[in-house]
């Protein structure tokens, strides 16, 4: 529609149904060179995969990661640079690694204690300050420092809290200003054990790989328990994926189909002082936690957002654009429609087919575009 409607407004040759108020579908050899020019541009400037990688600096942070090509400068800058070293692996890193630690197996411990009193008031009592004791040492852990504008808004029992998708401590950064219920996948090892003792002391959701994959059921479940208004409120990643920091992707339209109030959520990070973006394909999560921990800080702004309801002939589709646009307005981020699935599979055929579509309408008349399609 961009192209069509830039064509348009550029009177361009190339846009012509019609022309002294005939049809003309006569091809040129110089129609290919306004659509290769796009393609080239779209080569250049290609606003989905630039999204996968890490965010570009305007200037060198004394991280080692920030500029792999950096040279001599100066003999201060070096001076520096080998301070901040010694500072961040010698001092930062182990003193971190120890809290984190310390955090998780708190965590784990005090939930599957908390675990075997019975359901009432005093274990969600307990459960809440645990979890938010042990979210807090593990924020400690990265030397986060977060900034929450309008609590009045914050997530409330009952509903659905959705925010962008930078990084998977973005859980951490939520969770220790407020309780949630956790949606995911059932893993293995040591994030299976941290995955069973949380469930004991809290109604999270996890799921079955096979599950996964049946929507009616995820989408009951989710509907069972925002029913239940003494539940945490559940948090929800709708873009599926890991975005760098600078855009807000497609949100998949499951957990805005159940009917319940969506709580928005709007998180930027400053990649000044660590770049909390990871990039799956890159590297594992061990070594990302790592690369986290050895940064100066983790500096990052939460927004929480006016709860937002689903309007009348609205279908789910519409509702989670309007919720995505509010985010990326507040966090001042870029608006894309583009699915972050693209990040590790193709273009599907119906998205190819509606831009040959398109250039048909442009290079012949309306009927005889109907007629090639």
């Amino acid at each position: 529609l961009r192209i069509e409607r830039g064509a348009k407004e550029k009177n361009h040759p190339l846009y012509k149904p019609y022309s002294n108020g005939k049809m003309s579908s006569e091809f040129e050899m110089s129609d290919i060179f306004y659509f290769a020019r796009r393609g080239v541009e779209s080569i250049m400037d290609d606003e989905v995969t630039k999204r996968f990688s890490a965010e570009e600096l305007e200037s060198w942070n004394l991280l080692t990661r920030s500029n792999y090509n950096f040279h001599y400068i100066s003999l201060r800058l070096t001076v520096l640079w080998g301070l901040g070293l010694l500072i961040r692996y010698g001092f930062l890193l182990p003193l971190r690694v120890t809290l984190a630690f310390t955090g998780v197996g708190l965590l784990v411990f005090l939930t599957s204690v908390i675990g075997l009193l019975p359901n009432g008031r005093m274990k969600n009592f307990l459960s809440e300050k645990v979890h938010l004791m042990c979210y807090r040492i593990c924020v400690r852990a990265l030397t986060a420092i977060i900034t929450y504008h309008d609590s009045e808004n914050k997530p409330k029992n009952g509903g659905i809290c959705v925010a962008n998708h930078t990084s998977p401590i973005d859980v951490i950064i939520l969770a220790s200003d407020g309780c949630y219920a956790m949606v995911g996948q059932i893993h293995g090892g040591l994030m299976g054990v941290i995955q069973r003792s949380m469930v004991k002391a809290c109604p999270h959701i996890w799921f079955e790989r096979s599950e996964v994959k049946d929507r009616h059921l995820v989408a009951k479940r989710l509907s069972d328990h925002v029913e239940d208004k003494s539940k945490l409120p559940i948090l929800i990643f709708p873009e599926g994926t890991c975005i760098n920091n600078t855009s807000v992707m497609m949100f998949k339209k499951g957990s805005f189909e159940i009917g319940a109030t969506v709580y928005p959520v709007a998180i930027k990070y400053d990649p000044r002082f660590g770049d909390a973006f990871w990039n799956s394909s890159k590297f594992g999560m061990v070594n990302y936690l790592l690369r986290m921990m050895s940064s100066w800080a983790i500096v990052c702004s939460v927004w929480y957002l006016p709860p937002m309801s689903r309007e009348e002939g609205e279908d789910a589709v519409q509702f989670a654009n309007r919720v995505k646009a509010a985010i990326a307005r507040q966090g001042g981020l870029v608006d894309l429609l583009w699915d972050g699935g693209l990040k590790r599979g193709k273009v599907k055929d119906t998205f190819k087919e509606e831009q040959q579509k398109l250039y048909s309408k442009m290079l012949v008349a309306p009927s005889l575009a109907l007629d090639i399609n």
